[in-house]
């Protein structure tokens, strides 16, 4: 069945010498799509200057580039291993160019550097060092992922990808203002068309989450295996599996569309959003 979407353009950026981890990312995006598109109403398009670019005379190709990728992309992952890139006359390389003009512009990016072992002879000094002194850099400006191995660097980015879409205000924002107008749903006669799709358990765990006189929801694993709680419940049946499965879906279906929040960084805490609130009180009047 049809369904309305945004898309946002997730453009990869790096030099010549991380062509495998290029393959990898985008099956990380088109991956995430497969999982997550039809409930976020969000698409993930792969773009890179290889494929996304026309030919066009008259400027300095690195510009070329930013005019017509840059510019409309949305989340820039750059990666890097021992290479640096070609100067622009801008900037030490057109990777590092699209990247600093990406977070001036302030849309998000995620940088990943490889540790894979590498032939010493193989390596252009001049461009590993000047790559160190770039990764330095970075290093006071924010947060970079190192990775030892291709699958290491995939497992890495597709759980980013996810994280980065649930937490940055970028993807937030946008969600408020475009997708999820349910503020002003509340108030409409049919609401049905705006509203989120939710499993049968999602809708539980949303009602009664909001009866809980915190708004939380505790997501506990201990040896006797996995316990989600609210308003003095346990959802999960007590060392079976496929209960764990399904309440563990419920709840990020929760997140997903922006119903409850992760309050910490371990996963373990959630409260439950405006959005919420008011969506567990459509279904509860439906249920009356």
């Amino acid at each position: 069945m049809p369904y309305s979407a945004r898309v946002y353009r997730v453009m990869i950026a790096s030099p010549s010498d991380v062509a495998p981890e290029h393959e990898l990312a985008r099956k990380a995006i088109n991956e995430w799509n497969e999982l997550h598109a039809r409930t976020k109403k969000i698409i993930m398009e792969y773009v890179e200057w290889k494929t996304h670019v026309a030919p066009q005379m008259g400027d300095h190709p690195q510009e070329i580039i930013n005019k017509q990728l840059l510019k409309e992309a949305d989340l820039l992952i750059g990666i890097f291993w021992t290479r640096i890139g070609t100067p622009t006359g801008q900037s030490i390389s057109g990777t590092v160019e699209e990247i600093e003009k990406h977070i001036g512009a302030g849309k998000p990016a995620m940088l990943y550097f490889s540790k894979h072992p590498v032939i010493p002879d193989s390596i252009d000094t001049e461009q590993y060092e000047k790559l160190k002194a770039f990764k330095n850099d970075c290093r006071k400006k924010g947060l970079l992922n190192e990775y030892e191995s291709l699958a290491q660097f995939k497992e890495n980015l597709s759980r980013h990808i996810v994280q980065i879409v649930n937490s940055n205000e970028y993807f937030l924002k946008s969600e408020r203002e475009d997708i999820f107008p349910l503020e002003e749903a509340i108030h409409t006669i049919d609401k049905h068309e705006i509203r989120p799709e939710l499993t049968n358990e999602a809708k539980k765990l949303l009602i009664e989450t909001a009866k809980d006189p915190s708004g939380r929801i505790l997501k506990i694993r201990t040896f006797d295996g996995l316990s989600i709680e609210t308003n003095s419940i346990n959802f999960v049946e007590q060392r079976n599996p496929r209960s764990e499965a399904i309440w563990e879906g419920a709840l990020q279906e929760l997140c997903d569309n922006l119903l409850i929040k992760d309050q910490g960084y371990k996963g373990e805490v959630f409260a439950i959003t405006r959005q919420g609130y008011e969506l567990a009180d459509l279904l509860n009047i439906e249920v009356r």
